[in-house]
Parts: structure tokens; C-alpha cells; sequence
């Protein structure tokens, strides 16, 4: 005797029913999680700072970025909690973990500040241009960096590679300036300015060294604090030195 097939439109109804009530299931559980994951006791009720709190207090940066946090332990955008802690003066990165049950977990890492950017900025170890209040600086050797938007990191590695070089003059780089044109200036401490001029790091900083390498032999003919030279020209370069002149005086020119 043979068993009677199951009509399609049966099997259809079935096959129906078993899918709604699949995604009814569904949809209770996601509901319930998501009722179970809003309940108050899964708020945020601590948040540890860790790391650098060096220019700001643990309360401080609470204070600052706690505010902009939303959702509980489970709801949470730890990308967006991330940004409103960088948001924070002086906090260059953040790195925020969920701690069972109730705690963020706040890693930081703040700006090390190698010069000054212009007038109102500053710029960090890494080249990286930031805002901060300078009145926080407490460095007051730190150099000033100029240079077209986007090249901070250019100039401050310029920067390293020359201070060595111009340390063997006895004086330091108080400004260093890469013009619009790609042209290099550095203003010393002592009041002298060196004219660069254009070219790679590498061409630079062998300009400047060679500039160094014989101005001893320059210095020991003209003694005198240098005011400016000109490092531009093809097969040597130009100075000024205070008190120093090439102009004959009256009293000894041959009528």
C-alpha cells in the first residue's frame, strides 16, 4: 500500500508557518536582548584613565569627554567615545575598552610638544600639528616652525638634521621657515639669519655644513658675531658681520 503524497499547498503552508514562527522567535529574542541590555544596570558607572595624564588630571579629562559619551556597557560607540577623549587639549590618542560589567577603560597618549607652529600652534614629536594652550608649555628652548599647510613634518625633520650643524657655531636655531617658493631660512638665537635657499634635505643640509666647515677660517680674519649669510650662491655664499665692513674709509682712500 503506498503512502499518500502531501499536497503541495500543504506543504507550502507548512513550510510557511515553520518560517513565521522561525522569525517570531527571532524577534522575541532580539527584543528581550535588547530590553535586557537597556536596563540601568548596565549604565557606565566608572571610567579609568590610564597612560599619559600628564597635562591634564584624570578628573580633568573625566570632565571634558565623559559628557559627550552616550549608550551603556552594551550600547556604547567606543569609536565615537574614542574621538570625545582626543577631543581633549593635549590628548593625541585614545584607546577605550569595555571593562565587565560597568567600566570604560581609557588608555591615552598625549602630544610631546618639539616646537612651536607659527604663532598659535604647536607641533609633537611625530610632526603632528595640534592645538593646546601655550601658556601649558613649559619648555621655553623650544624653536618656532614655519612652513606652507602640510608640511610640519618636513620641517621638523630639517629641523633635527640641522641643529647638530649649527650647534658647532656656538648658537642655536631659534626659527626655521620653508617659504611657499620651497626656500629655507633659519633665524638663529643670537640674532644672525642664514639663507638657505631651495633644494632636497640631503642638498640642504650639505649647504649648511659646508657653510659651518669654513666659516671658522672666516670668523678668525673677521672676528665678530655674524648678522646674516647668504647660502644661495652656486660656488659660495655671502655674509654680513657685525662690525665688519668692506667700505674704505674716507680718511684712507688714494685721490
Amino acid at each position: 500500500m503506498q503512502a499518500t503524497a502531501t499536497p503541495l499547498d500543504i506543504r507550502l503552508m507548512n513550510a510557511t508557518a515553520a518560517v513565521l514562527s522561525a522569525a517570531a522567535v527571532l524577534a522575541f529574542v532580539w527584543m528581550a536582548v535588547t530590553w535586557v541590555t537597556r536596563w540601568p544596570v548596565f549604565a557606565i558607572r566608572a571610567v579609568r584613565i590610564e597612560g599619559d595624564v600628564t597635562r591634564n588630571s584624570a578628573s580633568t579629562i573625566r570632565a571634558n569627554a565623559v559628557p559627550k559619551l552616550a549608550g551603556n556597557f552594551f550600547t556604547i560607540d567606543l569609536e565615537r567615545a574614542q574621538r570625545a577623549f582626543e577631543s581633549v587639549p593635549w590628548v593625541r590618542r585614545a584607546r577605550v575598552q569595555r571593562v565587565w560589567p560597568d567600566r570604560l577603560a581609557v588608555h591615552l597618549e598625549e602630544h610631546r610638544p618639539a616646537a612651536y607652529w607659527g604663532e598659535d600652534r604647536l607641533v609633537n614629536t611625530f610632526g603632528e600639528v595640534f592645538d593646546a594652550n601655550l601658556g601649558d608649555v613649559e619648555d621655553e628652548d623650544l624653536p618656532t616652525l614655519r612652513g606652507p599647510e602640510g608640511s610640519a613634518a618636513q620641517v621638523l625633520a630639517l629641523y633635527r638634521r640641522l641643529t647638530p650643524v649649527i650647534a658647532r657655531l656656538d648658537t642655536r636655531i631659534d626659527t626655521l621657515v620653508l617659504s611657499a617658493r620651497g626656500s629655507w631660512r633659519a633665524e638663529l638665537d643670537d640674532g644672525g639669519r642664514i639663507e638657505i635657499g631651495r633644494g632636497e634635505p640631503d642638498e640642504v643640509l650639505a649647504r649648511v655644513e659646508r657653510f659651518v666647515a669654513t666659516w671658522y677660517q672666516v670668523s678668525a680674519r673677521y672676528p665678530g658675531p655674524l648678522q646674516y649669510a647668504d647660502l644661495r650662491h652656486h660656488n659660495g655664499y655671502a655674509v654680513r658681520i657685525k662690525g665688519v665692513t668692506t667700505t674704505v674709509p674716507e680718511s684712507r682712500r688714494i685721490n
